[in-house]
């Protein structure tokens, strides 16, 4: 079920789930607005221009107000507000029509698991034949929570909890961590 106005807001008031900065503005009928943090991350260029699985990928990170997209450029960036999710509540994300149709695309794989505390790193990718400035503070997607039959046996307590700032992918340590099952 997604959650109402009233029940986030409600949430919010018991400290069950936490998000912090929050504007009361950001509070929407069925979903709270998430707005760009200052953080962005781009893939470091490497000698193979291969990105593996298998190993770390490494990235340029920088801390702005403004961030210039340019056209077909991919970066990751973060939200401005920190999130503390219970173990009986998910949450995805969803871009703003107004920017995808300035050929901005945002995604996060668009899901939260139950148990998540953090920023949220964003994918953002731009599709237009022009650059897109990025301002820190802006409004670029929602969060809409739904509620879950029951608390999950086993939240999230992953390699992304806690993260702060555009946190780049670590997919390598799945790899190692199958090879050493």
């Amino acid at each position: 079920m997604i959650l109402s106005d009233k029940t986030i807001r409600r949430l919010l008031s018991s400290g069950r789930l936490g998000i912090e900065p929050l504007e009361e503005r950001q509070i929407q009928p069925a979903s709270v607005d998430i707005r760009l943090g200052d953080s962005f991350s781009i893939v470091e260029d490497s000698p193979t221009g291969i990105i593996s699985m298998e190993s770390e990928t490494c990235y340029k990170t920088i801390r702005t107000d403004r961030y210039l997209l340019l056209p077909g450029q991919f970066v990751l960036a973060t939200t401005m507000e920190y999130f503390r999710l219970p173990d009986d509540l998910t949450a995805f994300v969803e871009g703003r029509s107004s920017l995808g149709r300035m050929g901005l695309f945002i995604q996060n794989a668009g899901w939260v698991d139950p148990g998540f505390e953090g920023e949220i790193t964003l994918e953002l990718y731009n599709a237009n034949r022009h650059a897109i400035e990025l301002h820190a503070g802006r409004r670029v997607g929602q969060l809409v929570f739904a509620s879950m039959d029951e608390a999950a046996e086993h939240p999230y307590r992953g390699k992304y909890q806690g993260q702060r700032g555009a946190t780049g992918t670590r997919v390598h340590a799945d790899v190692e961590n199958e090879r050493a099952e």
